[in-house]
């Protein structure tokens, strides 16, 4: 695919060049990790150029088309560049959109109305300083004070050991068990990707500036964590397991292992919560010193701002900051299907990828027709354009959310149907469905005539 910058996959070779940038830069974000870059490649697929003199890393966001570029690193205003990214972007038929921006470089975006900007709180960094994880003093600390107690009753003769390759096996092991019980959760293509990413970790540990440590009881591991240096006063943990058979083996590593980091690590990073419930519970629960905000901001073409017009016209109800919100994470151009009069987009709708049970589907999203420009068939043409598409793509089936009874009554004439409870699962928590989980039914257009009609659908985002 054609690129206007010189971007080039980020191997193990380039550690020297990236941090030449990361390092000195004092950001603190855990994606500028270097080892988390290389690490993760499979997921993400990072790439990295410099362009006058500032490092610029180009990612595909949770993996799918979308194309993301992280907050350029070095000296200078960062803004000079912008025009080039945007051609980067527009490059590969995309907008651009940064990720990982400070809440001062965000702002120091240009305020001409065409950046929109989100600050998503599951992706905030918990920074915590490490004296504070040492020493775990005071009456808030007391719990994880009472998890280590028990640890060291039940096994007095634990050991702690810096983590070498002779712990590879047994850290790995121990990972397989962590996996396989995840088996069948919502977070099971996550969970697999760690584990290629402490693969590809273990097979470079020494050349990735790593260092970790192990937790052992009866002679058995019980517990691994490894990181690497953000920048020389901010220290980021890839990785922490634990087996949760023995009590207080994550309070004990966490502790024994922010004891091993050299005096010059002021701050401890814990990377995101990324929404879940349970992990946002557990790294709240060590009190965090920082929570800073990775800002995503979007710059809009005239598709894009046609599309917010659109919504807005179309779906007042609905919050900006949720259009926002669905343009950064899950817009894309070739997906949005529209019918134009003269140069104006009067009608559109979007055609999301999800993944379920009956095979992969197609999501008809957002179907939107100016007010002034109804009854002209646009919204007709537009389902049938959306059915041809997925017959070409091979997809087992379309569906949809009626909003009344007079629109399934629209949609039965393309051969929709059902009333079919449905679940989505997306990477960042967007909500596709309509706000009430109660009322998220769907309709079905089965394009295999083999499949039988589901009584619910859990639909995994794929893009």
């Amino acid at each position: 695919m054609e690129t206007l910058l010189p971007f080039k996959p980020v191997e193990l070779g380039d550690r020297a060049a990236i941090e030449r940038r990361t390092i000195p830069s004092g950001l603190t974000n855990c994606d500028l990790a270097f080892a988390n870059m290389y690490c993760w490649q499979e997921s993400y697929r990072s790439e990295w150029c410099e362009v006058d003199g500032l490092l610029v890393i180009r990612f595909r966001i949770d993996g799918g088309e979308r194309i993301g570029y992280m907050q350029p690193v070095g000296t200078g205003d960062f803004t000079r560049i912008l025009p080039l990214l945007e051609a980067d972007a527009a490059a590969h038929d995309q907008p651009l959109r940064l990720i990982g921006l400070t809440d001062e470089a965000a702002a120091a975006l240009p305020d001409d109305g065409r950046f929109v900007r989100y600050a998503d709180r599951d992706f905030a960094d918990y920074l915590y300083r490490r004296e504070e994880l040492c020493r775990l003093g005071g009456r808030h600390y007391q719990p994880k004070r009472n998890h280590i107690n028990r640890f060291l009753a039940a096994w007095p003769d634990y050991r702690y050991e810096p983590l070498t390759e002779r712990h590879f096996a047994a850290c790995l092991e121990l990972d397989e068990r962590w996996c396989h019980r995840h088996e069948g959760a919502d977070d099971e293509a996550a969970v697999l990707a760690e584990r290629r990413a402490i693969r590809r970790a273990f097979a470079a540990f020494d050349a990735l500036g790593l260092r970790g440590g192990c937790l052992f009881a009866e002679e058995r591991l019980v517990a691994f964590t490894y990181g690497s240096a953000i920048n020389p006063e901010t220290f980021d943990i890839h990785v922490e397991k634990a087996d949760t058979r023995y009590e207080g083996a994550f309070a004990m590593i966490n502790r024994l292992f922010a004891e091993q980091l050299p005096d010059t690590v002021r701050f401890i990073n814990r990377e995101e919560d990324l929404g879940i419930e349970g992990l946002r519970r557990a790294k709240l629960s060590y009190y965090p010193a920082l929570l800073p905000d990775k800002v995503r901001a979007l710059r809009l073409g005239a598709g894009e701002q046609a599309c917010k017009r659109l919504w807005e016209s179309c779906f007042p109800e609905d919050d900006p900051l949720f259009v926002d919100r669905f343009l950064l994470g899950h817009y894309l151009r070739r997906r949005m299907l529209a019918a134009r009069s003269g140069e104006a987009i009067v009608a559109m709708l979007h055609r999301i990828p999800f993944d379920s049970e009956a095979g992969r589907m197609s999501y008809l999203y957002a179907v939107a027709t100016d007010p002034a420009h109804r009854g002209r068939g646009h919204a007709s043409r537009l389902v049938e354009e959306a059915v041809r598409a997925a017959l070409a793509e091979g997809d087992a089936a379309l569906f949809l959310i009626a909003a009344d009874e007079g629109l399934r009554a629209f949609y039965r004439r393309f051969g929709f149907e059902g009333d079919i409870p449905v679940r989505f699962h997306t990477p960042d928590g967007f909500d596709f469905g309509t706000g009430d989980p109660t009322r998220d039914r769907a309709m079905l257009l089965r394009l295999d005539p083999s499949i039988p009609l589901p009584e619910r659908l859990d639909c995994h985002l794929t893009e």
